[in-house]
């Protein structure tokens, strides 16, 4: 190695710990939003229809549900300023490129012309581990990217894995996600050899009121790389923050990562007939009945410059949209966008929008929100608190008088109304895509033997016999010698250690 070389990197690492070293110390005001979707267990499984009773009656109950569903969400914001935290969390900043017309499926004016680009705001972290722990540590990464398009802010909230995660003993349907996290997917070699993943059907929306389903992809163009448990924990006590200052200095020197952004598109109609229901988080559509389209690019050319303005202030929530773009029924979703802004507004007060790494580039005119604790603007002024008012004329945009979204769709909302009641029936399709990365797992040399290994370690910390049955038998659903092999590596590393 070069001294100029040398000299170059230990300018980057200075600089890094200069940015970084005082994160440990101010952990406890870490708030990510990021672990909201891990503390709600209402996803549909399997078959989903309504319940055969009386219109009456089912009203009174889902009232209630909701009530309580609500309820719980306002516990878990206020949660939040322990719980979701970020641990190892990591702030770039780049662009996304749009690089393939999309103007067949979208409306949204960053999708509209090829070569237009967006400037981008993201973030990167862990979702369950306690202050001070290691970014290597087996967890899943949530991906919280901003975009601050010429529309307004668009925040797409994801993870490295394209489906939920569960409490998994009971909600075996989230049985695919474990299969992940104990893999060696599950500790990535570096954030810039990971991919992630909307999880959550979304919808490319038209001016017309023509939309489609979609999902969101994000892969890296180096290739997915990934560590052993052996080299995580290794890492682990040597540096607990690798992928954040492998990042930063890969930024700093240049070596600028990227990332392919693609969506699969689905027709309502399609939706319909589709053999599950598109809107249950725990399942990834097959890529051969609806093939990746490439959309854009996403690439991370310069890091923060202040841990406190840049990372510990930026907030995010799925609620954030742009023309062209709409939730779909999925219940996850819709907690998740009330969620993330009310857990934002406990963590940085009323007016965190107008803190600068979150601010929209584009003008907003929103008088009816105002005021506050904070308040930096101008405040509208004397204009009035809403819109259309004769002392203060709006004009609206002429692209903004379109049908709206739902004007051409009333038979598939009906049948979306029907297929997001909430009932769950176990099925053998919630373990197909398990199985199947099971045997993907054993196309790679040692794999399967060291998810094994990775599985057997963490349940042997568990004293009760009767619920590591039910792990066994949770396994056994997924691939018969799988079960077997899980019981056999934990039950022997339990009597190496003198347990019963």
């Amino acid at each position: 190695m070069s001294k100029e070389k040398s000299a170059t990197e230990s300018h980057h690492s200075d600089t890094f710990n200069k940015l970084f070293h005082h994160k440990k110390r101010d952990e406890q005001h870490h708030d990510d939003e990021n672990g909201v979707h891990s503390g709600y267990h209402d996803q549909p499984s399997g078959e989903t229809r309504p319940q055969h009773e009386s219109e009456v009656k089912r009203f009174e109950n889902d009232f209630k549900k909701e009530e309580n569903k609500f309820k719980k969400y306002l516990d878990k914001d206020e949660e939040l300023e322990e719980e979701g935290k970020t641990y190892g969390g990591l702030i770039a900043y780049g662009e996304f490129e749009c690089t393939h017309d999309c103007t067949d499926i979208t409306s949204a004016s960053f999708l509209n012309s090829v070569g237009k680009k967006t400037e981008v705001l993201l973030r990167i972290s862990t979702v369950g581990p306690e202050a001070g722990s290691a970014d290597t540590t087996r967890d899943v990464h949530g991906w919280a990217m901003k975009l601050k398009t010429d529309e307004g802010n668009l925040d797409w909230v994801f993870n490295n894995t394209s489906f939920l995660d569960s409490f998994h003993v009971g909600n075996p349907e989230g049985i695919h996600e474990l299969m992940h996290l104990f893999s060696d997917r599950g500790t990535p070699a570096s954030l810039r050899h990971m991919n992630a993943y909307s999880g959550h059907t979304y919808k490319f929306t038209k001016e017309d009121g023509s939309f489609k389903y979609i999902k969101i992809h994000i892969k890296t163009q180096l290739g997915v790389k990934n560590m052993t448990n052996d080299e995580a924990v290794r890492i682990a006590g040597e540096n607990p923050d690798f992928y954040t200052q492998d990042m930063y200095e890969a930024i700093e020197r240049g070596d600028y990562p990227v990332w392919n952004v693609y969506v699969q598109v689905m027709d309502p109609k399609e939706a319909e007939t589709y053999k599950w229901n598109i809107f249950d988080m725990t399942k990834v559509w097959p890529h051969k009945d609806f093939p990746l389209r490439q959309i854009g690019k996403l690439t991370l050319n310069r890091n923060p410059r202040n841990f406190f303005t840049d990372i510990e202030q930026a907030a995010f929530s799925p609620s954030n949209m742009v023309p062209g773009l709409a939730p779909s029924a999925d219940p996850i979703l819709q907690a998740r966008m009330f969620a993330y802004p009310d857990a934002a507004r406990y963590r940085l007060g009323t007016n965190y929008q107008m803190l600068p790494t979150n601010a929209a580039k584009a003008p907003v005119y929103c008088p009816f929100q105002r005021d506050g604790f904070m308040n930096f603007s101008e405040n509208y002024g004397d204009d009035p608190n809403y819109v259309g008012s004769f002392l203060k004329p709006t004009v609206f945009a002429v692209n903004s008088s379109g049908k709206p979204n739902t004007s051409t769709i009333t038979e598939h909302e009906k049948w979306v109304g029907e297929i997001s009641t909430f009932t769950s029936t176990l099925q053998h399709q919630d373990f197909e895509q398990a199985t199947g990365l099971w045997k993907v797992l054993g196309r790679e040399p040692g794999h399967q033997d060291r998810y094994i290994d990775n599985v057997s370690g963490h349940i042997k910390g568990v004293t009760s016999k009767q619920l590591r049955e039910k792990v066994y038998h949770l396994y056994s659903s997924v691939d018969a010698q799988l079960g077997q092999r899980v019981k056999e590596a934990t039950e022997a590393k339990l009597s190496d250690e003198g347990h019963k």
